[in-house]
């Protein structure tokens, strides 16, 4: 039995991969600091620390050991500093969630591989990510830190929306005025379910083959922007939606905010390769398709009123881009 400690464990990732690590019989522990964002198996062993206070999760901890530690949580080189000094020589395996926005942008070829550059100029988060992973590989070479590391790109469960708005979208939609989306809609976006992404990932837990290696998890499903919000709209019941397409860096300038995640990552088309983690998991394969996943996202907020949240900020930035777009378009 392999045991596992989960940093996070219930994010829209992390929670798929605990349960389908409890589905294979892997002794798990959680490490979060409560308010879980998603129910904790009761099979799971939870331990409340914050990961960004050392001590208290020295104090948590105690001395014990885990086969492999899973970081869903990192994203400087500070954290990662932390764990080190945490988790070394205390794991078998660590495991780092990276992202695979850290690739290169604009990308000069797909599909995107591992072998693909790390450089992103447009998101510190991507930056940020990539500096991690420096960290590590000079642990890996210098003393043999057993590290993977992942790199998802977009994945989802039943909680989150792909959209630029979320919920916004939705009800947009639902009320026939203008939805944004992003250049003209044709480009290709690789959009993953975690319950697929949880198969790659479990299969790399304690694989020794999987020790000093990197992989990008994602299945191979990659519809169009157009599709993605089709699907959305037709899952929330709207037959005849109003979408505006806007070009990415026009958005960028009137919603600073999502400029760096849609320069940086979404405007681009982006299809991978899986070929890697595949080689090792041959169990892993695309599942669930967008027109599913939309359905499934549909039925749980309108299942959970509580969750629909409309973001007002983001709704009047919405008409200010809808009307310069269809302004601009009648003065072409």
């Amino acid at each position: 039995m392999t045991s596992i400690l989960y940093i996070g464990g219930t994010g829209t990732i992390s929670a798929a991969c605990v349960r389908r690590s409890i589905a294979l019989g892997h002794d798990v522990t959680v490490l979060n600091r409560g308010g879980a964002r998603r129910p904790i198996p009761a099979e799971v062993e939870l331990v409340q620390a914050d990961i960004r206070d050392a001590d208290g999760v020295r104090a948590a901890l105690g001395d014990r050991r885990f086969d492999v530690v899973a970081q869903f949580l990192a994203f400087t080189p500070e954290h990662i500093a932390t764990d080190l000094r945490l988790f070394e020589g205390r794991t078998g395996q660590y495991i780092f969630i990276s992202s695979a926005s850290a690739y290169q942008k604009p990308p000069r070829r797909v599909p995107v591989t591992e072998s693909t550059p790390l450089r992103n100029p447009f998101w510190q988060y991507s930056r940020d990510k990539i500096a991690c992973e420096d960290v590590l590989v000079a642990a890996y070479r210098e003393r043999g830190l057993p590290v993977t590391i992942v790199r998802p790109s977009h994945t989802y469960d039943e909680r989150l929306l792909p959209t630029l708005g979320g919920w916004t979208d939705i009800a947009r939609m639902r009320a026939g005025r203008p939805v944004v989306i992003h250049g003209d809609g044709t480009s290709l976006w690789t959009i993953t379910h975690s319950d697929d992404f949880a198969v790659a990932f479990t299969g790399l837990l304690g694989n020794p083959a999987a020790i000093g290696e990197a992989f990008t998890i994602t299945g191979t499903h990659a519809p169009t922007w157009n599709q993605i919000y089709g699907w959305l709209a037709e899952a929330a019941g709207v037959a005849d939606p109003d979408f505006v397409h806007v070009a990415s860096e026009t958005i960028a300038a009137f919603a600073p905010d999502l400029g760096p995640g849609l320069l940086g990552d979404k405007a681009h088309s982006m299809v991978f390769d899986s070929s890697k983690v595949t080689e090792l998991v041959p169990e892993f394969r695309t599942t669930i398709t967008f027109d599913e996943g939309a359905r499934r996202i549909l039925a749980y907020y309108d299942a959970h009123p509580e969750a629909q949240s409309d973001d007002e900020g983001r709704d009047a930035v919405f008409d200010r881009i809808a009307a310069h777009a269809r302004s601009a378009a009648g003065a072409a």
